[in-house]
């Protein structure tokens, strides 16, 4: 392959293959609806990028690879049947990606780009040069993915069209497996099937890492044993009269920056340092984040990194674009972005900021993210506000389905969600101003939305300096 065009190139997953492939050598094109944040970085890093659908844009290629909403009918998926040009999904061309490297797959419904992140971030710091595609960029990195010299590729693991039953990890991490994408997956037993499939995936003498916290992670892990494979778990140390997980955390405390300290360990005899309890101190806060760290610091020991210095690097890590991420502060005001669109995101999202942020007043401003999953996930997500004081509503971003025949509205959704203070506020994307009088000092704003809401952040924040 030596000129490939990427169809949705200005989205997460194939903005990531196209620096790869960049850095590799190899000519890039691409083409999106609109130039997004992350389709103009691929520009700047020298792919030609359309903006439109056109058969002409295909010229020259000799692989085609289109995200996961391109349909066949897309001009230029036709015009590339036509030619005879192969036509590929990300789960199709990731051989190609990884050959010759050894993968590190992180998948989960939750926290698998934090996660990757962090393993990401750790493996640069320990001078390990890895490869790497992460949903989102990395703050310490300045990219969301990248071309290394080393032999580790760390990949998130992508469960949306069954990206992910196209790697063969050496190292694959399972951060838990709950129901979501019923687009994709109509039903929860669907949703597991596909984890399964993945986790046999993992190549003979790899290593699968579940997380003993999280239910459908457990109940993956007893399939794997039934089945006669040794999968190896990690999480917090609070299993009492159970056996505990493998590698696991203990003595959380709240830290200065807002994170936790605690210590890592690990039960396992044949382990560097096995019994030594190492420190980390994280700025990036929630609980969640101590079970991302906790995974991170698994993969390190499994490939037999030393775990002080990987501890330490934690320490310094930052996160990812849109996790818990501080835009800025104005007026004793602080606005968040973060892209939970799931209840249980949410609710870990609102506990950390409430940890972070304690007796601060705060704004959770939610943009519910495509029909399908705000139907099927309805009554959890009326229930995931609590740690909320105010909760705004915002119209569904629709993503890649039509609306409804029968309607869905957001403010229906306020009226019935669980909670003493919520309000439906359409129009508030074009216009903050009425957020904008609400927010008084010291108050915190969390954008919830994996859809176009992020620029919410900046126009509340542009407003709130204009007003200084």
């Amino acid at each position: 392959m030596s000129h490939v065009h990427l169809v949705g190139i200005g989205g997460a997953g194939l903005s990531a293959i196209a620096r790869v492939l960049l850095e590799r050598g190899v000519t890039v094109t691409g083409s999106d609806r609109t130039l997004s944040a992350l389709a103009q970085a691929v520009r700047e890093a020298g792919a030609r990028v359309y903006i439109g659908h056109d058969a002409e844009n295909i010229r020259g290629a000799d692989t085609i690879v289109r995200s996961s909403a391109i349909p066949d009918e897309n001009v230029e998926i036709q015009a590339a049947f036509l030619l005879g040009i192969p036509v590929l999904k990300r789960a199709e061309f990731m051989p190609y990606l990884l050959r010759d490297k050894r993968c590190v797959a992180i998948a989960g419904t939750h926290g698998k780009t934090t996660t990757t992140a962090m393993i990401a971030w750790l493996l640069v710091a320990l001078g390990q040069d890895p490869s790497f595609i992460v949903g989102g960029n990395v703050a310490n990195l300045g990219r969301n993915a990248r071309a290394g010299k080393g032999t580790i590729f760390v990949i998130e693991a992508d469960e949306y069209d069954r990206m992910f039953l196209g790697l063969e990890p050496s190292i694959a991490v399972v951060t838990n497996v709950e129901h979501d994408h019923p687009d994709c997956f109509p039903t929860e037993a669907d949703f597991r099937q596909a984890f399964l499939e993945f986790s046999r995936k993992v190549q003979p003498g790899g290593v699968l890492l579940t997380c003993r916290d999280d239910q459908g992670a457990r109940w993956l892990h007893a399939q794997m044993i039934a089945a006669g494979r040794g999968p190896l778990s990690y999480g917090l140390n609070h299993w009492l009269g159970h056996p505990g997980p493998d590698y696991y955390s203990r003595g959380l405390q709240i830290n200065p920056a807002g994170g936790y300290d605690f210590e890592f360990l690990s039960r396992s005899a044949s382990e560097q340092g096995s019994g030594q309890a190492y420190k980390v101190s994280l700025q990036v806060p929630g609980h969640h984040n101590v079970l991302n760290a906790t995974a991170a610091l698994a993969v390190a020991a499994t490939l037999r990194l030393p775990l002080d210095q990987a501890a330490r690097a934690l320490g310094d890590f930052r996160g990812a674009a849109r996790r818990f991420e501080v835009k800025g502060q104005t007026r004793q005001i602080t606005v968040i972005d973060d892209y939970a669109h799931h209840p249980t995101e949410i609710r870990a999202t609102l506990a950390a900021a409430r940890a972070r942020y304690p007796g601060q007043e705060i704004w959770a401003v939610w943009q519910p993210h495509t029909y399908s999953r705000t139907r099927a996930l309805y009554a959890e997500f009326l229930q995931a506000f609590e740690d909320a004081d105010h909760v705004v509503v915002l119209d569904v971003y629709a993503a890649r389905e039509a609306p409804p025949a029968n309607g869905l509205s957001s403010r229906e959704i306020a009226r019935e969600i669980q909670h003493r203070s919520a309000y439906y506020r359409p129009g508030l994307l074009q216009s903050p101003d009425w957020l904008i009088k609400q927010l008084k000092p010291g108050a915190v704003l969390l954008v919830l939305s994996a859809g176009d809401a992020d620029q919410l952040s900046r126009s509340v924040l542009a407003g709130l300096k204009e007003q200084v």
